[in-house]
């Protein structure tokens, strides 16, 4: 598997985001057009294994979207250790990502590779679905109804560039 750094709206990497529906992700109130950022794409010789999208603001670089082929392939936690090094190099100080409450496999994915929950927003989902995204699902994995925001983050350490 190989990591490379890609824009969103190229062809092969749109195309995987658009099939696991996050071209326009709902977050924090609002529409984020994922494909007008910047990416990390995992590929093998099957073609794209993963994209990870990303947003760098300040001092802080939040992952907008993650996804991998296969799950347990290894892709997804590559990106999320390609994206921290990049993020850490520009001066941020802290990654962190958004889920929902019904994505408990991302929930463990997140924890086991350091992050912490720092904020739930209860109730984010819903209001998301009423006045910004209709197409979110009223139930998600395992039968769960998706209603909150679940945000987790890790420190970055401080990189010096030479």
């Amino acid at each position: 598997m190989e990591l490379r750094r890609a824009a969103a709206a190229e062809p092969e990497v749109r195309d995987f985001l658009q099939q696991h529906g996050s071209a326009v992700v709902a977050r924090r109130g609002e529409l984020v057009d994922v494909l007008a950022r910047p990416a990390i794409a995992a590929t093998d010789a099957g073609g794209v294994a993963g994209v990870l999208t990303y947003d760098v603001v300040g001092d802080s670089c939040e992952i907008l979207t993650l996804h991998a082929a296969r799950q347990w392939s290894g892709a997804g936690s590559a990106m999320v250790i390609a994206v921290a090094h990049l993020a850490a190099v520009v001066g941020c100080r802290r990654l962190w990502v958004l889920t929902t409450n019904d994505n408990v496999d991302a929930l463990r994915f997140y924890q086991r590779r350091g992050f912490q929950l720092t904020a739930i927003r209860c109730g984010a989902v819903d209001r998301a679905r009423q006045t910004l995204k209709p197409q979110i699902p009223l139930i998600g994995e395992y039968g769960i109804p998706i209603r909150d925001e679940i945000e987790l983050a890790q420190d970055l350490p401080l990189t010096t560039i030479f």
